[in-house]
């Protein structure tokens, strides 16, 4: 399986964590990396794909051929991704990696496509490269074709014949018509130009991917003659794991178009918590009795110039008991700024967003263009804005 995995905006903290893989190179550019789970399906392939393969030809050198196979096939995979990720770096979107994992490849696309033919392009080029990878290997496979008694020679025969095929099954498969399918990005693609609204696309789409999710289930229950059987087994379990793949996806690419619609609304100038400027040796207790005596949330640590120095962490306050308040200094409480914790009132949407994950933390210090101090932002203010808390 293949999917474009796009960082759409979100809290502000990254959404992913590094995650742990083995590094494979940087063609054009991209880190490849390889996650541990793949070899588990690699082992799995070896054994199942042997277990086809005639064992008065081959003996146990089938099982080679299995796992010449799975190495192959996930090659072929490689490529499928390359292809999108080559595509949206040509457009001037970043590509954080691809990761090779049990149930394919991921391109960790940084940005989602800015028109409806650019999203096209890229989904379109993972297939495309699936379909001519399946038509060259077809090709030789037609020039094998012909009855040999060389071990090798029968051995590669049984790798092209099935890496042309599952190239094409990757292909046809990844152009279903549905997200998180590279089918139904380019059914976005399509609705979003006739709409020209990139929501409307998304919508469609992700309802899309749920029908076809529900029918790969159904159809497999249908067509398995004997479910109690460990080949009937098998199948309703890949279908059912296939079909839980794409329901998921497509909500979760729904559900992510939607919040990505309220990225425009955030505005940190809204946002911004009124602050009280107060010196880092004012007790805690004097320092909220004059915060309450203003209706302001936050305080701020200023110098006795009343420059700021540092803001007053809302949560260590919280965890401070109250009757040690007369007692404990604001300045303990506090956290020193430090660049990239001070934003200016005008940033809104998405520039906010990325201002908030370059430096992220629980406060920052917002200021008029001209410097000025405007007051306190809570990145919990923001999350629970874009989250419609």
């Amino acid at each position: 399986m293949s999917d474009q995995n796009e960082n759409q905006g979100g809290r502000p903290d990254p959404r992913r964590a590094a995650g742990g893989g083995i590094p494979m190179g940087s063609p054009f550019g991209i880190p490849i990396v390889v996650s541990p789970t793949w070899f588990l399906i690699a082992a799995f392939i070896t054994y199942y794909f042997g277990r086809q393969i005639s064992d008065e030809d081959f003996g146990n050198w089938r099982y080679l051929i299995g796992f010449g196979f799975a190495v192959l096939l996930y090659l072929s995979v490689l490529l499928h991704e390359l292809a999108h990720s080559v595509v949206a770096k040509s457009f001037g979107l970043p590509v954080r990696r691809i990761v090779i994992y049990f149930l394919g490849g991921v391109s960790e696309i940084e940005k989602e496509p800015d028109t409806p033919r650019r999203e096209f392009a890229v989904a379109v080029a993972g297939p495309a490269l699936s379909f001519a990878l399946g038509g060259i290997f077809f090709g030789v496979w037609k020039l094998m074709d012909h009855p040999t008694s060389s071990l090798l020679f029968n051995a590669m025969q049984y790798l092209v014949t099935a890496l042309w095929v599952s190239n094409l099954v990757v292909g046809v498969f990844n152009m279903l018509p549905g997200l998180p399918l590279d089918g139904g990005r380019v059914l976005r693609s399509a609705v979003w130009a006739i709409s020209r609204n990139p929501l409307t696309g998304t919508v469609a789409a992700a309802w899309t991917g749920r029908v076809l999710a529900v029918g790969v289930l159904i159809y497999a229950m249908v067509t398995v003659q004997d479910a109690g059987s460990s080949d009937g087994l098998y199948t309703l379990v890949w279908a059912a794991f296939i079909a839980s793949f794409i329901f998921i996806g497509a909500s979760q690419s729904l559900t992510v178009a939607r919040l990505r619609e309220r990225i425009p609304t955030l505005n940190a100038r809204a946002l911004t918590r009124r602050a009280v400027p107060v010196t880092a040796d004012v007790p805690l207790s004097e320092a909220l009795r004059r915060a309450a005596s203003v209706g302001a949330r936050s305080l701020l640590v200023v110098d006795h110039d009343g420059r700021p120095t540092a803001i007053v962490h809302e949560a260590a306050v919280a965890a401070t008991p109250l009757e040690r308040h007369p007692w404990v200094q604001v300045g303990t409480l506090s956290r020193a700024l430090r660049p990239g914790l001070t934003l200016t009132a005008d940033l809104n949407g998405e520039a906010l967003l990325q201002a908030l994950r370059a430096t992220p933390a629980p406060e920052y210090l917002v200021t008029e263009p001209d410097g000025a101090i405007f007051g306190v932002l809570a990145a919990a203010d923001v999350e629970h804005a874009f989250l419609g808390r």
